[in-house]
């Protein structure tokens, strides 16, 4: 049993004792920082990572298109600019069904435990 299903069924135990406000679901800075860690956890580094930089690139570039004298001069450091930033803005919206994932999976196996318990009743 993961630390997950543990802390569901914690919280599904306290649900049973009729606790008044029960709120299952972590905050959104809770699961934004839970995709830094498991087996994934690399890839999403290495997003975040290309992200960053992307970033940086993107505002030296336009620092560098703002203080631009000549039309091309400008042309040459502003579209980098744009492409990296938009870019960087791609990169980080590309975690957001993943966090979406885990909340359903987290929902699943609250289904599942529910189900397990009614056999249990029953049975």
């Amino acid at each position: 049993m993961s630390d997950l299903d543990r802390m569901i069924e914690d919280s599904l135990r306290e649900a049973d004792g009729r606790s008044p406000q029960l709120d299952l679901e972590p905050g959104y800075f809770a699961q934004a920082l839970s995709l830094f860690t498991g087996r994934t956890a690399w890839v999403h580094w290495m997003i975040m990572i290309a992200q960053a930089l992307m970033f940086v690139g993107g505002v030296i570039c336009a620092v560098q298109f703002y203080q631009a004298d000549a039309v091309m001069e400008a042309l040459r450091w502003g579209l980098p600019s744009v492409v990296l930033l938009v870019f960087a803005a791609i990169f980080k919206t590309a975690l957001g069904p993943r966090m979406e994932t885990n909340r359903l999976l987290m929902e699943i196996k609250r289904v599942e435990l529910r189900i397990e318990r009614l056999r249990a009743e029953r049975g």
